[in-house]
């Protein structure tokens, strides 16, 4: 599994190297690098790490542009699905180079539920086991697969995509993205969990209020944390 994990981050680099900087929607770096000096304030952004001044290139060591947080999967959900997001939060050596990465472990069964990155396109490899994966364009076609070990998908940005563990072992997916900051919405959230007009929600779905109700009280994090 660690060769595995090793050939698919040197895989994924390259294809980084020659996609991601192709198409990377992030301002251009004005300087080799810029590794953001420590965050004192609870209150910054730490997605937005360009605005922040650049260390003295005295004080930046190697270690600057190392990360180790790939190697194992992160917390899992009750619904079997773990990520370790990688930005320039956590990786500083990242900052202002228009990049991020994440790690995401499937177990049998579990989704990785429809959503999309509004400011970037995603490069996923699987790296271990079978998954359904795919996106939706913006005709409303589906482009999606059962994909096998070893294959990767491009997810174009500000498309919905999708990913299904159709396997009997854990999947696990390193993906890059061409944003340091591409964020995400993810699609049950976004329309039953931000506190969309109920009746809106009616009419749109067809669905009645005791069903709208079931699905804010999953999708709402104020609910959910309610009950």
């Amino acid at each position: 599994m660690e060769a595995n994990t090793l050939f698919s981050l040197k895989a994924l680099l390259l294809l980084c190297f020659n996609v991601c900087f192709t198409l990377a929607s992030d301002p251009d770096p004005i300087q080799d690098f810029c590794i953001p000096k420590p965050i004192t304030s609870p209150h910054h952004d730490h997605h937005f790490s360009t605005n922040l001044p650049c260390k003295n290139s005295s004080e930046v060591t190697t270690e600057d542009f190392v990360f180790s947080g790939l190697k194992t999967a992160g917390i899992f959900t009750e619904t079997g699905f773990a990520t370790v997001p990688v930005s320039p939060a956590n990786f500083p050596g990242l900052n202002t180079l228009g990049l991020s990465f994440v790690r995401a472990d499937l177990k049998p069964g579990s989704i990785n539920p429809p959503h999309y990155h509004p400011r970037a396109t995603e490069v996923a490899h699987l790296v271990k086991g079978r998954i359904y994966s795919g996106f939706v364009d913006s005709n409303n076609k589906v482009y999606a697969k059962v994909m096998e070990e070893g294959e990767m998908m491009v997810y174009p940005k500000g498309l919905v995509h999708f990913q299904m563990n159709v396997g009997d072992v854990t999947a696990t997916i390193l993906a890059g993205l061409n944003s340091q900051s591409p964020g995400i919405q993810k699609i049950p959230s976004v329309v039953f969990g931000s506190g969309i007009n109920e009746e809106l929600l009616m009419k749109a779905f067809g669905l009645s209020l005791k069903q709208i109700g079931t699905l804010k009280k999953r999708f709402d994090p104020v609910m959910s944390n309610e009950h």
